[in-house]
């Protein structure tokens, strides 16, 4: 196998300036979910577009949050967490989420599992999940979560397409 050289058109001394990182982030799109719970008898709840899949065994996901956030000290008390994925028409309840704490679940039809964890009742996907390991990672903590149960009705997935963030706006997946 050949290796051919072409002409850097990459320099590796670049200023790694927060604006044009976040543009360069923003290329790939990632899918978003809601992480809520009942914590101290209110709702409290985020918005995140950081969430993978870990591992099948044991059954983890992952999130990231912001070291900043003034949620994410009062939700990680709660003993479960919800995580929903949203769809394409849950734009507006990803702006709630992101908007004052106050009215964050005002109008959203959301269930409470007896644990606490809180899901958005239409979500493609809806996991009941604890924290596993918190992992420090620059400006962001990577939070891993261990599943406990999930509700997946396959008819809501055929017919809604996922609530998509790409390059700093809301999308959804085309159709193939």
């Amino acid at each position: 196998m050949t290796i051919s050289q072409t002409p850097a058109t990459f320099a590796t001394n670049q200023d790694l300036d927060p604006i044009r990182l976040r543009q360069a982030f923003g290329v790939f799109p990632s899918g978003v979910v809601a992480v809520a719970a009942a914590v101290d008898g209110r709702l409290v709840g985020l918005a995140a577009s950081s969430f993978t899949s870990v591992s099948i065994d044991p059954p983890l996901v992952s999130f990231s949050i912001a070291n900043t956030s003034k949620t994410w000290p009062d939700l990680r008390r709660a003993d479960h967490l919800g995580v929903t994925v949203l769809a394409a028409h849950h734009d507006q309840i990803c702006r709630q989420l992101a908007g004052t704490v106050e009215h964050r679940f005002d109008g959203v039809p959301v269930s409470v599992s007896d644990d606490g964890a809180v899901t958005i009742d239409d979500g493609l996907a809806r996991f009941d999940t604890t924290i596993y390991r918190e992992v420090e990672a620059g400006d962001h903590t990577i939070v891993l979560l261990s599943l406990h149960a999930v509700d997946h009705p396959v008819e809501r997935e055929s017919l809604q397409s996922p609530l998509v963030f790409h390059r700093s706006a809301f999308g959804r997946v085309a159709a193939g």
